[in-house]
């Protein structure tokens, strides 16, 4: 037997703890006895009118003078949100809907009937099944059927944790900008960004433009740009951070950065794998990139599509992106720390800790290290030759060379970790060139080549006899369909037929 009575004394209820339908519902009762209250007509009169029985008027009236206007309210059925079901019944309807694989609400109703059936229980609507079903904990349902991977990620509560101090935690990734450009081939290519962010200003500090798929070689090159001073007095963010927080990327988990790392006094902290939630500062920067600078340039992508025709140069591309750091993004209030990340990195004026010289920074973050033979010419290296009037002492010894990839008309070698000299290409002293330039001077020679023997090859086709086509099978090997079939002779000791 199901009793109907308030919940709670209406005493405790005030009128602001009750929801917005219960509290219209009580002045519209009180502006009904408004007249009676107020007015003193007699409830008599007031039932006549408004048509609302003398009971249900004295009830109010005697509901408003001892508990206020919100007396008036409905009290709740205390079985709301209950269901005319046995608890055992409503336990097996959730444990189906959890039930992995994934249930329809139909298909747990049709698993429902038999059993209610064979215990002469009250046989449930589908209505009913799926109240019960959406009626679950979302965190429950996200727990059974997409595992605790995704409930992590929906529902714990995270810590937002900012550093106390600039320089304090530095964070670096690497994404995939919504654009094409034209790389130095004129063909078109989406270029990727990697940036260090300052946690604790949320400034800036670095960045690296490039193609091709990220690595380490680009980490350095935008740790080298956030650790050493700007050129650019609007951009103040220098120094060495105490701790540089990276996710589990092949470049960022390279030998070379854990040594770069260890050299600096830097501590290399890896994100949580599957985890993104402690690169949010970074992610949203991206999203601001993607929203604010690349819909201004040629090439932005829309849908998938290039909404304009792409013209950019990885050049033009790298100074646009500077310029939306430096004048925009570093130098407006930030919406989270309310103040500019500029200002906010200066804070009321310190001294960063920085590296000896940008000589020995360029040493271990961008010099790429690998090992040569010294060659009674010089040193052989991506088709260069280099020279040196030291290395005439080492000829036949195997030493160690540094290069920078931006620019290797010069070596740095060093033969038992000691600094013999400087190698450079003669024929290049006075120039710079990249080794990327020299890859794809390589693909742009052999393209070249290639169409020179296709062109070559149809003249040649032009002149040469053309071939007489191939006799039939049948005029080749006339023979009679009626004629018996030779066996064929696999060894000496076989007869021939």
């Amino acid at each position: 037997m199901i009793i109907r009575r308030p919940v709670t004394d209406p005493l405790t209820d005030s009128l602001t703890a009750l929801p917005e339908d219960r509290r219209a519902e009580a002045l519209r009762r009180f502006n009904i006895l408004r007249q009676h209250l107020i007015d003193e007509v007699p409830l008599t009169e007031v039932a006549r009118v408004s048509g609302i029985p003398l009971r249900t008027l004295q009830r109010w009236t005697s509901r408003y003078q001892r508990f206020g206007l919100a007396g008036l309210a409905r009290a709740p059925r205390s079985d709301a949100g209950q269901r005319r079901l046995s608890s055992e019944l409503v336990e097996l309807i959730e444990g189906l809907a959890l039930h992995k694989p994934r249930l329809s609400t139909a298909a747990i109703h049709r698993r429902i009937i038999p059993i209610v059936k064979s215990r002469d229980w009250p046989v449930p609507s589908y209505a009913t099944i799926h109240s019960i079903v959406n009626s679950l904990d979302p965190a429950l349902v996200t727990l059974a059927h997409d595992g605790a991977a995704a409930y992590r990620d929906r529902f714990e509560m995270i810590h937002r944790h900012r550093a106390e101090r600039p320089n304090a935690v530095w964070q670096t990734d690497h994404t995939q900008l919504d654009l094409i450009i034209l790389d130095t081939n004129g063909a078109p290519v989406r270029p990727w960004l990697t940036i260090v962010l300052d946690d604790h200003s949320r400034a800036v500090a670095g960045y690296a433009v490039f193609v091709g798929a990220p690595s380490a070689i680009q980490t350095a090159l935008a740790l080298r740009q956030a650790i050493w001073r700007k050129d650019t007095p609007s951009w103040p963010i220098c120094g060495l951070p105490d701790v540089l927080y990276t996710d589990h990327g092949s470049d960022f988990t390279s030998k070379h950065l854990e040594q770069v790392a260890a050299d600096l006094r830097i501590e290399l902290v890896f994100s949580t794998v599957g985890r993104p939630q402690g690169r949010g500062k970074i992610e949203r920067f991206f999203g601001t990139i993607n929203t604010e600078l690349l819909p201004e340039l040629p090439g932005a992508l829309s849908n998938g599509k290039p909404a304009s025709p792409p013209r950019l140069s990885l050049g033009e591309l790298e100074v646009a992106v500077k310029t939306f750091v430096t004048a925009v993004y570093n130098a407006r209030k930030h919406s989270e720390i309310d103040v500019p990340p500029n200002e906010a990195w200066r804070g009321d004026g310190w001294l960063p800790r920085m590296p000896n010289s940008l000589e020995q920074l360029d040493l271990l973050l961008v010099m790429a290290l690998k090992t040569r033979q010294v060659r009674r010419d010089g040193i052989r290296f991506q088709g260069l030759l280099y020279t040196d009037p030291t290395l005439a002492a080492y000829v036949g010894k195997t030493v160690n060379i540094r290069y920078d990839p931006r620019d290797i008309t010069e070596l740095r070698v060093f033969h038992r970790d000691r600094f013999l000299c400087r190698a450079v290409s003669a024929h290049h002293a006075h120039h710079t060139i990249s080794l990327k330039d020299i890859q794809q001077a390589r693909t742009a020679r052999r393209k070249a080549l290639r169409n020179e023997i296709t062109v070559k090859s149809r003249q040649i086709t032009e002149f040469l006899p053309k071939p007489a086509p191939p006799p039939s099978r049948e005029k080749q090997n006339p023979v009679s369909p009626d004629a018996p079939r030779q066996k064929l002779v696999l060894y000496k000791t076989d007869k021939t037929p």
